[in-house]
C-alpha cells in the first residue's frame, strides 16, 4: 500500500521523514527547488494503514488564493460596492502550480493521504487545499491527518500511530475569513483610494489600503495619541511623613494619597503638626510571595519580547517559528497557558542541566526542587504552552534573535517548574493627628524562580524597624508636597498587542503582522521613548507626526494622575519604541469616527464580532454561509453609511493632511 504524506513546510517534511524512516529514506527532487520527496517504508500500525511505502513531501504554506474574476479588477468600474456580492474564484497561484502538480502526481499512485500541517485553523485550511490537490489525481484517496505540536521523535511517532480526521469546521472558518477579508478589504480600499484622490496633493496617487484588523489597530494608536496630546495636567497636594528608628529611615504614605484642593490639605496638614505625636495603630507581619509566571502563550511571548528582548513581535514570531522548525521548541502559536498533567516535564528539565547558564538551576529542580507549573485559564485544545523540546548548545546554528527567544523560552519554562519567590511583608499604620499613614516593607527570603527568570525583579522594598501597637513617636519630618498629574505614555508594541488581544483583533499568530502592516502603509511610525513619561516634543513642523486635533479624540483630563498602560521600569527608555500616528493615520480614523455611526471602521467591534463568528463555526454553532451573509451585510451597511458621509472623511483629511502641512 502506498501513502502520500504532505507537510506544511519543507523543514517539517524532512524531520518527519527522518523520524518515520529511521534515517533510511530516499530523497528525490521535484520541479520546485525547495520541495523534496522522501520515499521510505513505515508501519502505521493498522489504523487504517499498516506496513506502507510512504512518499513524504510538502507545500510552502497556502497553495491556493481567492480572487475576483477579471471583469472586477478595474478600479474604475464596477463601483466598489459590487465587490460585496461579486463572484469569487479559488485559484492556484502561479508560483505554487508546480507544488500542487507534485501532490496531484504522487496521489495517482497512492491509496491514502496523510496531512502533516500545523495543528491550528490555518494549518487545517492548508490541509484542505492539499486534500483538494491530491483528489485531482485520485478522488478515492483515504484522507487522515497527524496531530502534533513539536517534531521530537517520540512525539512524531505517536502522531503517526494516532491519526485523526481533518476538521472541516476549522476549514470553513478560515475559508469564511479569507473571503470576507478579500471582499471587505478590496471594496473599502477602492472606496478610500478612489474618493480621496480627488483631494490631490499626497493623496492624488496614493493607494489607501483598508484591512478589518489594521484599522482598529490604527484606531488604538490614534486614540492614545489624542489622550496624550489633549491631556490637561492638574495640580495636587499631599502629605508625607518620615521617621528614623534603629538607624532605618521609614517613609509613611498618606492614606488619602493626594487631594486637588490645596486649602483642604493645608488644614489637614496643620492638624497633623498640632498633634505633634503619631500613634501606631497596626503592626502586621505575614508571609508573602511573588507568583512564578504562567506557562507561555504566543501573545505573552510577543509582549515579553518587545519589553525585554528589544525585538518586535514579528521578529519574535519569525525566530520562534524557526526554532520550532529546527526542533528546539514546541509549536509557537498557542493560546494555552496550562500543561497537560500527562506531560513528562521533568525529562524536559533534565535536558537543560548541561547548560552553563541555567544548568545548575535545572539540576536542582531534578534533585527535588521541581514543582508543577501553575494552571492558567486558557486551553485551545490544540497545542501545549510554548516550551523547549531539546537542548540547543553553543554549537547550534542559531542567529541572534533565535538565541534570545530560545533562552527566554527555556528560562520561562524552568521558572514555571520552580517555586514561587517567598518573603515576609511588614505593614505599619499610624495615626498622625486625624490622618492615617501607611508603611510597607518586604524581606525576600527565597528567590526560587527569580534565580533563573532574570526578566522579573522583586526589589525596591525596604526592611522596616520594629514598631509596637500603641507606640507613640514624634515624626522626624512631616511635609506638604505639591505635584502635577502626568499624561499617559504613547503605546508601545507590548501595549498594542495587549489591546488587540483584549478586543479580539486578529489571532495570537497574526497580531504582529497587523502591527507591521500599519507601519508599512505609513499610517503610524515608531519613535524611541524619550526621558519624559508622556506627551513629547511636537516636532510636526519637520515630520509626519500628526498635530494635536481641534477638539480631537478622547480629550481625557488627568484627575487621579493615571499614567495609562503600564510598562515595566526595566523597559523604560533604552530602546523602547512608541507608536505615533502619521497625519494620514489620524485623518482616516478621525474621519470615520466623526461620522458618528455606531460601528465605526476605526473601532474594534466589527472585527471582534467576526472573530467570535469564526469560533462559532469551529464549535458547530453556525455555518460558513450564515457568517458570510451576516458579516457582508454588516460591512455593506457601514460602507453605505460611509459613502453618505464622505464629506466628513474628506474634511478630516483636509484638516490633518493639508491644513496642518501648510501651517
Amino acid at each position: 500500500m502506498k501513502i502520500l504524506c504532505v507537510a506544511e513546510k519543507p523543514s517539517i517534511a524532512k524531520a518527519v521523514a527522518e523520524h518515520l524512516s529511521g534515517g533510511r529514506s530516499e530523497t528525490r527532487n521535484t520541479r520546485n527547488k525547495y520541495i523534496k520527496n522522501y520515499v521510505f517504508d513505515y508501519d502505521f500500525g493498522g489504523q487504517p494503514w499498516g506496513n506502507c511505502t510512504v512518499t513524504m513531501t510538502s507545500v510552502l504554506g497556502h497553495i491556493t488564493a481567492v480572487e475576483f474574476p477579471s471583469e472586477y479588477k478595474d478600479w474604475r468600474h464596477p463601483p466598489p460596492e459590487r465587490l460585496f456580492d461579486a463572484p469569487v474564484n479559488t485559484v492556484i497561484a502561479d508560483d505554487k502550480k508546480d507544488i500542487a502538480q507534485n501532490i496531484e502526481t504522487q496521489a495517482r499512485y497512492s491509496q491514502g493521504l496523510c496531512i502533516w500541517t500545523d495543528c491550528d485553523r490555518e494549518g487545517e485550511h492548508i490541509g484542505h487545499e492539499i486534500r483538494e490537490a491530491a483528489r485531482k489525481g485520485n478522488a478515492a484517496l483515504t484522507v487522515k491527518r497527524a496531530r502534533f505540536s513539536n517534531i521530537e521523535r517520540a512525539h512524531i511517532l505517536h502522531a503517526a500511530r494516532h491519526l485523526i480526521m481533518l476538521d472541516d469546521r476549522q476549514v470553513n472558518a478560515v475559508a469564511a475569513r479569507i473571503e470576507l477579508d478579500l471582499r471587505i478589504g478590496y471594496a473599502l480600499t477602492r472606496f478610500l483610494s478612489n474618493n480621496l484622490k480627488s483631494l490631490g496633493g499626497p493623496l492624488a496617487n496614493l493607494v489607501i489600503s483598508y484591512g478589518s484588523c489594521q484599522f482598529p489597530t490604527l484606531g488604538f494608536v490614534v486614540d492614545r495619541y489624542f489622550r496624550v496630546k489633549n491631556f490637561k495636567p492638574e495640580t495636587f497636594w499631599s502629605i508625607k511623613v518620615k521617621h528614623k528608628k534603629d538607624g532605618i529611615d521609614v517613609n509613611f504614605s498618606w492614606s488619602r494619597n493626594r487631594l486637588f484642593d490645596r486649602a483642604s490639605v493645608v488644614i489637614l496638614y496643620e492638624r497633623c503638626l498640632a498633634a505633634k505625636t503619631a500613634v501606631v495603630t497596626k503592626v502586621q507581619e505575614k508571609p508573602t510571595k511573588k507568583w512564578k509566571p504562567l506557562p507561555l502563550t504566543t501573545v505573552e511571548l510577543q509582549k515579553m519580547s518587545t519589553r525585554f528582548l528589544r525585538m518586535t513581535g514579528q521578529q519574535a514570531m519569525t525566530a520562534a517559528e524557526s526554532l520550532y522548525n529546527k526542533g528546539f521548541i514546541s509549536y509557537p502559536r498557542t493560546e494555552t497557558d496550562r500543561f497537560d498533567k500527562g506531560m513528562n516535564l521533568r525529562t524536559l528539565v533534565q535536558k537543560q542541566a548541561q547548560d552553563t547558564r541555567w544548568g545548575a538551576f535545572a539540576q536542582n529542580l531534578i534533585n527535588g526542587g521541581f514543582q508543577l507549573p501553575r494552571d492558567g485559564r486558557h486551553d485551545d485544545k490544540a497545542h501545549p504552552p510554548i516550551h523547549p523540546i531539546t537542548y540547543a548548545g553553543p554549537s547550534a546554528a542559531l542567529n541572534e534573535f533565535e538565541k534570545k527567544i530560545y533562552e527566554f523560552v527555556v528560562r520561562r519554562f524552568l521558572a514555571c517548574c520552580s517555586e514561587d519567590a517567598k518573603g515576609v511583608a511588614t505593614d505599619i499604620d499610624i495615626l498622625y493627628g486625624e490622618e492615617s499613614f501607611h508603611a510597607h516593607g518586604v524581606i525576600v527570603l527565597e528567590r526560587n524562580y527569580l534565580e533563573v527568570y532574570v526578566y522579573e525583579k522583586w526589589t525596591g522594598t525596604a526592611e522596616l524597624p520594629k514598631f509596637t501597637l500603641g507606640e507613640r513617636f514624634e515624626p522626624h519630618e512631616a511635609m506638604m508636597t505639591e505635584g502635577k498629574t502626568a499624561p499617559p505614555s504613547y503605546l508601545t508594541e507590548a501595549d498594542l498587542i495587549a489591546l488587540m488581544d483584549a478586543n479580539g483583533i486578529g489571532t495570537d499568530a497574526t497580531m504582529a503582522e497587523h502591527i507591521q502592516k500599519i507601519q508599512d502603509r505609513d499610517y503610524v511610525r515608531t519613535v524611541p521613548r524619550s526621558g519624559r513619561q508622556g506627551g513629547g516634543d511636537d516636532d510636526a513642523e519637520d515630520s509626519d507626526e500628526a498635530p494635536a486635533g481641534r477638539g480631537g479624540r478622547g480629550g481625557a483630563r488627568g484627575r487621579g494622575g493615571r499614567r495609562g498602560a503600564a510598562v515595566p521600569q526595566q523597559a523604560r527608555g533604552g530602546g523602547v519604541m512608541e507608536f505615533i500616528p502619521t497625519r494620514l493615520g489620524v485623518a482616516l480614523i478621525e474621519g470615520f469616527d466623526r461620522m458618528n455611526f455606531e460601528t465605526s471602521l476605526g473601532k474594534p467591534f466589527l472585527r471582534k464580532e467576526m472573530e467570535l463568528k469564526m469560533k462559532a463555526i469551529c464549535d458547530g454553532h453556525t455555518t460558513k454561509q450564515v457568517v458570510l451573509h451576516e458579516s457582508i451585510s454588516q460591512y455593506r451597511r457601514v460602507y453605505n453609511q460611509s459613502q453618505e458621509n464622505l464629506n466628513v472623511l474628506k474634511a478630516a483629511c483636509r484638516q490633518y493632511i493639508f491644513d496642518n502641512a501648510a501651517g
